[in-house]
């Protein structure tokens, strides 16, 4: 079956992986690239069609990795932002997938492409950013 990745950790599809979903948990036999953020895989117990087709649709959660320098969503979710000069600007609400930049999504409403973050703390819940002048004016 088709999985496309929210993530840039590939290695969540070696085989022997498991992710869990609303449907019990799947366990990766094989997998290879299908373009882009896409893949082909083959879980245990899923043996033909009739069976992927009833997956379609469900999202696939695989446990947290230690990975520094990576910054995950479900840690950025809530975290207060802060400038440069160190004003708050809000708490982060959702993180938008965007091609040029993933976006944080203020309370206010107020987006921030990822690519400004200069310093993220998970453990304070708290992420910097350092902004050019007049995109909050936007």
């Amino acid at each position: 079956m088709v999985v496309q990745l929210w993530t840039d950790q590939a290695q969540r599809l070696r085989p022997g992986s498991s992710l869990a979903s609303a449907r019990g948990t799947l366990r990766v036999v094989a997998s290879k690239p299908f373009g882009g953020d896409r893949f082909i895989v083959q879980f245990e117990a899923v043996a033909d069609r009739t069976a992927a087709e009833r997956l379609r649709g469900v999202e696939l959660e695989a446990e947290p990795i230690d990975a520094p320098g990576t910054m995950w969503v479900h840690e950025l979710v809530g975290a207060a932002v802060r400038d440069a000069a160190g004003t708050e600007l809000g708490l982060i609400a959702a993180v938008e997938a965007n091609p040029a930049s993933d976006l944080l999504v203020l309370e206010s409403g107020v987006l921030i492409p990822v690519r400004f973050v200069t310093r993220h703390d998970a453990s304070a819940r708290t992420v910097e950013v350092d902004l050019p002048e007049g995109l909050l004016e936007l």
